[in-house]
Parts: C-alpha cells; sequence; structure tokens
C-alpha cells in the first residue's frame, strides 16, 4: 500500500510560503528563502539525497486548486513525472503535460487520495499544498510527514500547521540529517489509516475550498 507523505520546507517560525501568494509570487514575497537548499548551486550531498529520495518514491500527486494555479507556469509541466489529482469544485477536464497528467477531482479528497493510490505503482502519494495536508492530517489519511526545516524567521507568510481541529498530535521522529542549508526532519504519524471517512474529507475539503 502507498503511504502518503508530504514533502515540505519550513522556515523556524511556521511559514511554508511568505505573504501574498500569486502567480506573480508563487512561494509569496520572499518564500523563495526557503527553497535555497534546493536551488543552491553546488547542492551539498546531504540536499541532493533527499531530492533524489523524493523524486524516486513519489508514483503520484494530490494538490490543492491554488497550488496548481500559482505554480503550473513555474513547472510548465507536472510538478514530477507522474499523475497528479487536483482537488477543486470547479470541473475541468484532464490536462496532459510533458512528463504527466493533471486529472482535477471535484468529489473530495479521499476520492482523490484513492485514485492516486490505484496509480501509484506502491510509491509514495505526495502531497502538495499548506490546505491538502492539513484535511489529510485531521482525519488521519498522512502517514509520513518530511521537513525541511529552514534557518530562518520569515515572521509573516503562509502557516504550515493551521486548522488542524486536534489538540495534541504525537509524532515519531525517524531521521534528522543536516547540511549547511536546511535540517531534513522525517516524523511518521500514528494513526488508524482508513479511506472511509468520506464526510469528514469532504467537510474538510469544503471548509477550505476557497484556497484550493
Amino acid at each position: 500500500m502507498s503511504k502518503v507523505v508530504l514533502h515540505v520546507t519550513m522556515s523556524l517560525d511556521g511559514f511554508m510560503a511568505g505573504p501574498d501568494v500569486s502567480i506573480e509570487h508563487p512561494m509569496g514575497r520572499g518564500g523563495l528563502r526557503l527553497h535555497d537548499w534546493i536551488l543552491n548551486i553546488p547542492t551539498s550531498d546531504v540536499d541532493a539525497t533527499v531530492t533524489q529520495e523524493i523524486s524516486t518514491s513519489t508514483g503520484a500527486v494530490v494538490l490543492g486548486r491554488r497550488t496548481f494555479d500559482v505554480g503550473v507556469e513555474v513547472w510548465q509541466d507536472t510538478p514530477f513525472p507522474v499523475p497528479c489529482f487536483v482537488l477543486t469544485h470547479n470541473a475541468r477536464s484532464q490536462r496532459a503535460m510533458k512528463s504527466g497528467t493533471f486529472t482535477f477531482i471535484t468529489n473530495g479528497l479521499k476520492s482523490a487520495l484513492q485514485q492516486a493510490e490505484a496509480v501509484a505503482d506502491g510509491k509514495d502519494v505526495t502531497l502538495m499544498g499548506a490546505d491538502v495536508a492539513q484535511q489529510a492530517l485531521c482525519v488521519g489519511l498522512l502517514d509520513e510527514i518530511n521537513l525541511q526545516l529552514a534557518p530562518v524567521l520569515m515572521g509573516h507568510g503562509r502557516r504550515l500547521f493551521e486548522h488542524l481541529g486536534t489538540e495534541h498530535l504525537e509524532l515519531e521522529r525517524t531521521r534528522i540529517l543536516a547540511s549547511p542549508l536546511v535540517t531534513h526532519l522525517r516524523f511518521q504519524v500514528p494513526h488508524a489509516r482508513s479511506m472511509s471517512d468520506g464526510a469528514a474529507l469532504d467537510h474538510g475539503l469544503e471548509a477550505n475550498s476557497r484556497q484550493n
């Protein structure tokens, strides 16, 4: 069975993007600083290894419509060379790109994850976007958080962990690696994983529809 995994970089004060996220500023104003560990040339051996792991382990992607809208012109392709499923309330035809396809899902996160898992061929289903990650975490469908912690205080922007609907959740740290630009942390999320809670998933999508 595929794992549902969040790969994301966060500032020390909890932001995964700068303010004013838009097509002109996909990572928000100043947000590209968080990805110095990816954009820096030459990349450190540690950062290169983690980047390669993420790429080779991803079999499908689930992302929100807002992430798609601000990212697709930057990527000029799918973010990974795999099938990608976009959560949205606006039905669209499937969009074929050079390395994969975007399929637009209008019937909730559960359906998107099920379709992604069906084509992931046993590899990970990667989540993209804070709202999608929060929804999956809220209903116990996120298996692992691969968190890159950047040594910067951004002060404001888009927070990664908000509106979780839970007061306390213990994670199991399974790895820590350090490079000059970022600390790579991996956490297992303990839960009884189930795709059956359609009502909770659909409620979460509706609550976040303006962001996706």
